[in-house]
């Protein structure tokens, strides 16, 4: 509740916590990622560290435990606050585990979510350099390469032609207005991965119900889903989010008001989303280093 709490109140001002004021930013853009682990978060995670970086001007993607930073020959200065993120998952008890195997039946498994406590590499000293380091800012251009390339790689039936950007779940194919028909040329881009975002939920893939009619509940909370994987790929590739349907503003808040669950549920999905698309790219790469 606390997280919806502060994600509602960031969207009745018309701030869209997946689409943050970059420009304000000291850090560089890009998914937060675990210093020591060097795994990148997911899920709501990104948005509560991303909420940080823009909030309190942290110079860095990169997070630690306060243990993790003894453990790399830093140390988190005193007096510094730490971000509070989040862990869920299941767990089956040893006693549910025995009346089970007693009873003949499948074990129920118990929800939880735990609470961890994290520090940003900039509130922390004595740490290695390339902890602090961050994405290269990308140049300004029309055709962004790495981002045709994994469009390429997913081999999503793309069809270019048209006023509106738009994924048809019955035939399994994009279409999108040509790349010069957009006001900001990379528009295309951030619309194509909102487009896969939703192409991922097809019932061959990841398997989401995309049968919510437009206006519906269920067709908001997709598109909560596309919105934030877009968001998520976008970050990774260098590419600043952008909200691709702010029209929908209302029906994302009716959406997150009547579940306290529903935003973690969204960027959970999308984390997936993000991910499935994502791994076209290392895919490819792989083709290509075996092909050479």
């Amino acid at each position: 509740q606390e997280v919806t709490d502060r994600i509602i109140a960031e969207l009745e001002q018309g701030r869209v916590p997946w689409v943050q004021p970059w420009g304000r930013a000291k850090a560089a853009l890009g998914l937060p990622r675990n210093a020591a682990t060097d795994r990148t978060y997911s899920g709501i995670n990104i948005l509560i560290l991303w909420g940080a970086v823009i909030e309190r001007g942290f110079p860095a993607q990169t997070w630690l435990t306060f243990r993790q930073a003894l453990a790399l020959g830093g140390h988190v200065r005193k007096g510094e606050r730490g971000t509070t993120v989040v862990y869920a998952d299941r767990f089956i008890p040893e006693a549910e585990k025995a009346r089970a195997a007693e009873e003949g039946d499948e074990p129920q498994a118990v929800p939880f979510l735990k609470r961890f406590t994290v520090f940003n590499a900039g509130q922390c000293d004595g740490l290695p350099e390339p902890v602090l380091s961050g994405a290269d800012p990308l140049p300004a251009r029309e055709i962004v390469p790495h981002a045709e390339a994994l469009i390429q790689a997913t081999g999503a039936d793309f069809r270019i032609g048209g006023e509106r950007a738009h994924y048809v779940p019955s035939a399994d194919y994009i279409q999108v207005p040509p790349q010069p028909a957009f006001f900001e040329q990379i528009n295309y881009y951030r619309s194509c991965f909102h487009e896969l975002g939703h192409w991922t939920g097809h019932a061959s893939r990841l398997a989401r119900d995309l049968s919510g009619a437009f206006g519906s509940k269920g067709y908001a909370r997709e598109e909560l889903v596309a919105e934030m994987a877009s968001a998520f790929v976008c970050a990774s590739l260098g590419i600043t989010p952008t909200v691709r349907h702010a029209d929908y503003l209302g029906s994302w808040l009716d959406v997150l008001r009547e579940d306290n669950r529903a935003i973690f549920r969204a960027a959970s999905l999308a984390s997936k989303a993000a991910d499935f698309l994502l791994a076209f790219r290392v895919a490819h790469a792989g083709e290509g280093e075996a092909a050479a």
